[in-house]
């Protein structure tokens, strides 16, 4: 099963972006390049993908998942600016950017880390690479140049909130809206260590204290 895990933007700040990209959407067909908008309800900042997870590695999953938030603490950010990976003129991906303090940026970094290694500890396959936070607001069929498109969407400055937790999903390819993939939310992991104190208190496992119900986008 395709898993990730990630920093999912409040309703409110999704909707703020949301509103700011409708009627430069809708201006932006005159552009040359076309793009495939992802949806707002499936915004996240991945801090760990793993393209390939077994059955039997979800309990210890989830179990390293919470030690692994609880060592981090709740995270300042706001979204704002753009870019396009791998460059934006030979685009494949644009997206909107974190912005976030130093120290916080170092914390979310160490965040991601720590997602990593408990994915990795618990024999999922992760993929790797340099870690840096955004959120993809488009793909491209082919890679094409996407300059003018950065520069539109480069204007956005988004309010500041605060991340809380960190989402698990599973990902299914091809069962979404238009061929999109479908997200199904299978685990939340507070940051600061609340779930794992309640875990230790009542000596029950991570999943009996918190069933995880699943959630469709």
């Amino acid at each position: 099963m395709r898993v990730f895990a990630a920093v999912v933007p409040p309703p409110e700040e999704a909707e703020q972006l949301a509103e700011f990209l409708r009627p430069r959407q809708v201006s932006g067909t005159d552009l040359p390049v076309r793009l495939r908008w992802t949806l707002p309800q499936q915004w996240h900042i991945t801090l760990a993908f793993m393209p390939d997870v077994a059955d039997r590695c979800f309990d210890e999953l989830h179990e390293r998942m919470t030690r692994a938030c609880a060592k981090r603490r709740p995270i300042p950010m706001s979204l704002g600016g753009a870019g396009a990976f791998p460059h934006v003129p030979v685009a494949k991906v644009v997206w909107a950017g974190v912005r976030i303090t130093e120290d916080d940026r170092e914390e979310l970094r160490r965040l991601s880390v720590g997602c990593r290694s408990a994915a990795a500890k618990s024999g999922a396959d992760v993929e790797g690479g340099r870690f840096h936070p955004h959120v993809t607001l488009a793909r491209l069929g082919r890679p094409a140049d996407v300059h003018r498109w950065v520069d539109v969407l480069d204007t956005y400055d988004g309010g500041q909130w605060v991340a809380q937790e960190v989402c698990l999903f599973a990902s299914h390819l091809g069962q979404g809206v238009r061929g999109r993939p479908r997200y199904e939310l299978i685990g939340r992991y507070p940051l600061g260590g609340d779930l794992r104190a309640r875990a230790r208190r009542q000596k029950v496992s991570v999943a009996q204290v918190l069933p995880f119900p699943s959630r469709i986008f």
